[in-house]
């Protein structure tokens, strides 16, 4: 891929509802087969995308739950072979041990092509699933070289950057960002945390944030696309509106690390001062 190639990226942002695993993955797919129309080659969904968020216990979460070998990975792959795209979604998934995880996938034409495990869980998270134990995947793809990590595990510094160190070239990120309010005229800080962690990486970050209001909770639906240098190629209006965003990506400009004639994002770390 070189440097003046482009790479459509969309992150779709929907509301899901709690329980309707079959509606939430038709709305899905539906919005994974409009973005292929609208000329995107790798779509990001939100967390949890076919079950919703706010579980009342693990109990609940394992009745909606998949395997990786379930209807929902398996419709992902068919649509994605469809319409040629690497598709990331985040998903309640049972491990091969029976394990309830909060996950996502990168799938494409081939199939699935990682599963990860969410490290960072957020609130109540660790009361409905385990926690991650892996290093994040990063992926060669036919549409570029692909990261994934889930919502929380964004503001890990060291997780991101453990990404950048692999290669990737775009950090996909299924998020539910809850809205817990901000200063008038304020970018919610979740935002700005997704574009510093391009920045500082010089990495693209796709964020696919959700919508809706799910058990008294609401949502930020601050969905981002953001480039090397941290600014926005792609943002939500913040509206509370489902919707679609893409972004041209020149993904090959993440290989270049340089921040100015003296400067390079990896290359300056002194590791051995950090420990």
């Amino acid at each position: 891929m070189s440097a003046t190639t482009t790479t459509t990226v969309a992150v779709v942002q929907l509301a899901p509802v709690l329980g309707d695993v079959p509606g939430n993955r038709r709305r899905a797919l539906e919005a994974v087969t409009a973005a292929a129309a609208a000329g995107a080659r790798v779509v990001v969904l939100p967390e949890l995308v076919t079950t919703g968020y706010c579980f009342t216990d693990a109990e609940q979460a394992r009745t909606l739950a998949e395997g990786i070998d379930g209807p929902s990975v398996a419709a992902l792959v068919a649509t994605a072979a469809r319409h040629d795209l690497v598709v990331a979604a985040g998903l309640a998934l049972l491990d091969e041990a029976g394990v309830l995880r909060n996950s996502a996938v990168l799938v494409d034409a081939t199939g699935v092509r990682a599963v990860y495990h969410k490290v960072h869980l957020w609130g109540r998270e660790p009361e409905i699933f385990t926690a991650g134990d892996a290093a994040p995947p990063v992926v060669d793809t036919a549409h570029g070289r692909i990261g994934l990590l889930v919502c929380y595990d964004l503001e890990f510094p060291e997780w991101v950057r453990r990404v950048a160190l692999d290669g990737a070239e775009l950090v996909c990120a299924p998020v539910n960002w809850p809205d817990p309010g901000r200063p008038a005229g304020e970018r919610p800080v979740e935002v700005a945390t997704a574009q510093v962690a391009a920045a500082t990486n010089r990495v693209f970050v796709a964020v696919a944030d959700r919508v809706g209001e799910e058990r008294g909770t609401s949502w930020i639906g601050g969905s981002v696309v953001a480039g090397p240098d941290g600014y926005p190629l792609a943002l939500s209006a913040l509206d509370g509106r489902a919707q679609t965003l893409l972004a041209p990506c020149a993904l090959a400009e993440a290989r270049d690390k340089s921040v100015s004639r003296h400067n390079d994002r990896l290359a300056d770390r002194r590791p051995h001062l950090y420990t």
